[in-house]
């Protein structure tokens, strides 16, 4: 069965590491047929939540481009969240977005999440904080089922996770969806 696949890039550099994870997943995803559809949080504009429940009315009243994202999130099946690892946890901007779906984050449920992430230390125990952030959202979203994580240490520069085989395991990873 087609799966509507939504692809959070959350790094602030673009074409960085988790980013060319993301696209090989991508790419393995819409080779399987599936629609897919990458959002890049580089040059988003996305403002933090303020904790007004303003949103209690229906809406958000600031004026960005987190509502839009967010209804994306509520029409996939499939949630891929990718992020590089700052200080053990995931990236600002994407933390942002996701605090950002407090409006509606009931709503998000029967998803399918992978996570996707690269950082620069190689000791791989420092994932642990993204991970267990990233399964602390998808644990607020009913029915949600986590279904793949692909975790690369040791990569910094831009490009550095080119020739790993990590790359190849999320293109697989994307074709293999269900």
């Amino acid at each position: 069965m087609k799966k509507n696949i939504l692809i959070i890039s959350g790094s602030p550099r673009r074409n960085g590491n988790s980013e060319m994870l993301a696209d090989e997943f991508a790419s393995g995803a819409s080779s399987a047929g599936h629609q897919v559809e990458k959002v890049v949080l580089a040059g988003k504009k996305l403002g933090f939540c303020t904790a007004c429940y303003a949103c209690r009315g229906g809406s958000c009243p600031q004026q960005d481009d987190a509502p839009a994202i967010i209804q994306k999130m509520l029409q996939a099946d499939v949630l891929v969240l990718a992020t590089p690892v700052y200080f053990f946890t995931m990236c600002a901007q994407l933390k942002a977005l996701i605090d950002r779906s407090v409006m509606v984050y009931p709503q998000i449920k029967n998803k399918d999440f992978y996570y996707l992430m690269t950082m620069a230390e190689t000791d791989e125990s420092m994932f642990k904080g993204t991970i267990e952030a990233l399964r602390g959202f998808a644990a607020c979203c009913e029915n949600s089922r986590e279904c793949g994580i692909i975790a690369v240490p040791g990569v910094y520069e831009a490009g550095s996770i080119n020739g790993n085989p990590a790359l190849e395991k999320a293109r697989i990873m994307g074709a293999n969806i269900k």
